[in-house]
């Protein structure tokens, strides 16, 4: 079974979210939405647009996103079959947290790694 197939998605908290996201957008041009984040398409070799993104976003520091770690990242794994890959997890004695979401942009689950750091798991929705 194939496991981490790539990146989708890199979260971080801030003391003041509006104000860094402020901060990039201004000095480094990152398209901030109003959601908090952008979604950097990927581009093929021939510079056309490809099949999937990475998501950036900023959370606030006391929001609910990042739950059950201390740690003020969370990385967001692609993965191929995001309920294979959890029934592994749980059978090597890894800490998953008991809940699958299912929605337009496809399946996620989460588990904690050795220091407790939150590690999302997501399988994409197609065209995603």
């Amino acid at each position: 079974m194939k496991r981490v197939t790539g990146i989708g998605g890199i979260f971080f908290k801030a003391k003041d979210a509006p104000a860094l996201r402020s901060w990039y957008q201004r000095h480094l041009g990152i398209d901030v939405q109003s959601w908090g984040g952008t979604a950097f398409t990927w581009d093929e070799a021939n510079g056309k647009p490809g099949a999937g993104s990475t998501i950036w976003s900023i959370a606030p520091h006391d929001g609910g996103q990042f739950a059950q770690s201390v740690a003020p990242f969370m990385i967001n794994y692609r993965i191929d079959d995001l309920h294979a890959l959890v029934g592994a997890l749980k059978a090597e004695g890894c800490k998953v947290l008991d809940r699958i979401d299912d929605n337009e942009f496809g399946k996620f689950a989460w588990v904690l790694d050795p220091e407790d750091n939150k590690v999302e798991l997501w399988q994409p929705a197609d065209g995603h």
